[in-house]
């Protein structure tokens, strides 16, 4: 009889990721601070060695200010398609421990290893199986948080960074989680945590001894549940292997600040073309649309419309974010970052049959400019708003 596993998940997570790739590919860089990020002026930090972060340089950071803190840094352009590569061989080492993998991003992921142990050994040991084959096989180094579940496993292993392994047994979970800051628990943001604080709760301990009633009063009926469990070490998500798409988006931010509506116009059309088509490549549709806009002081804005019957098509999406940024009355408000998102998906074919009655002449012709494109090259059929400033439009011409 198997024995019961009492900290079965594992959460792996691939130390300063971009920049360690790039550091690999040229050893010359080792030692030194690395930047990955945009170079140009509005460009921000993506991911930082070690050896940046010892002056305070971090993920989001703006590249210039980076550069301000630590001018002797290396930038590096990223290589999205490299780092793909890498996440996928990453893949391959965790798929041959368990087929229980839910992947976060690029560099992270959850692994329930129950059903492992009895050919590789008890969890923290395939923990630091898979840290080896990392090291080994690709030259990188990843931290692992070993746990009960996934909050803790995901916690456990941004406490053993960097190269580290942490194991938390599910004894010691209570005495563990309590000297913690309130901070360190998922989904406690600042104002959630300075509000926690104002009341004198500033650690986990302090949280485990606060009635439910009374975390209710100070953050609401999901709050308090969510924050209850969670500061008793509680947390019954499961790994996930498929994920439903949540979402599909597209933003653009502007090397010049615009303040022109029609120019602003042809980058909302130029977003929802990008966003239907890679909906209908999923063939998925959206019931919501949402506008972002970001203006020059930094202040961002969202609207959002949920429609009747899911849309996959550029047309019906470019016409609801139009009447979002209408309804904001811009007039010259100089804008840094626009973008589109489709959200509350459904599958496409469901959604057609929900709008059987509508005018789907704009569908069609999308369709076919999808077929077109497949076929010729993705700069074979354009639309004429887009002419002027359609780049990729314009090369293909010359290529002929």
């Amino acid at each position: 009889m198997t024995q019961p596993v009492d900290e079965p998940i594992l959460h792996v997570d691939m130390d300063a990721f971009y920049a360690s790739v790039e550091v690999r590919e040229r050893p010359e860089l080792r030692g030194r601070p690395v930047l990955v990020g945009g170079l140009g002026g509005r460009g921000v930090v993506a991911s930082c060695s070690y050896e940046a972060r010892e002056f305070g340089i971090h993920s989001a950071m703006p590249m210039a200010r980076a550069m301000r803190v630590c001018p002797q840094a290396v930038v590096v352009s990223p290589n999205f398609e490299l780092y793909g590569a890498v996440s996928t061989q990453i893949r391959e080492i965790f798929d041959s421990v368990t087929p229980l993998v839910e992947p976060l991003s690029l560099d992270e992921a959850f692994l329930d290893v129950r059903g492992s142990v009895r050919l590789f050994g008890p969890p923290e040991v395939i923990g630091e199986l898979i840290r080896t084959r990392i090291r080994e096989e690709l030259s990188l180094v990843a931290s692992v948080g070993v746990a009960p579940n996934k909050f803790l496993a995901k916690l456990c292993s941004g406490k053993a960074k960097p190269d580290g392994l942490l194991h938390l047994r599910q004894t010691d979970v209570a005495s563990y989680l309590a000297p913690l800051p309130v901070r360190d628990l998922w989904g406690v943001g600042t104002k959630t945590a300075e509000r926690l604080e104002r009341f004198g709760i500033r650690t986990v301990g302090e949280l485990q001894r606060v009635p439910v009633d009374t975390m209710r009063r100070l953050v609401g009926e999901a709050g308090a549940a969510q924050l209850t469990d969670l500061a008793h070490g509680r947390d019954a998500r499961t790994v996930q292997t498929v994920h439903a798409a949540k979402g599909m988006g597209a933003e653009e931010t502007f090397d010049a600040d615009i303040d022109d509506p029609d120019q602003l116009r042809r980058e909302l059309l130029r977003l929802s073309e990008r966003v239907a088509r890679r909906l209908r490549k999923e063939e998925l549709a959206a019931r919501t649309v949402t506008l972002k806009l970001r203006y020059a002081n930094f202040s961002t804005v969202t609207r959002s419309v949920t429609l009747p019957n899911p849309v996959d098509d550029a047309t019906e999406l470019y016409r609801q974010v139009g009447i979002l940024m209408d309804k904001l009355r811009l007039q010259r408000v100089r804008v840094r970052l626009v973008g589109v998102r489709a959200t509350n998906l459904a599958p496409a074919d469901a959604a057609r049959q929900l709008s059987l009655t509508a005018d789907d002449r704009w569908q069609m012709v999308e369709h076919a400019a999808d077929r077109a494109r497949e076929r010729f090259g993705d700069g074979v059929v354009t639309r004429g708003a887009l002419l002027e400033n359609d780049d990729e439009w314009r090369r293909s011409q010359l290529e002929e």
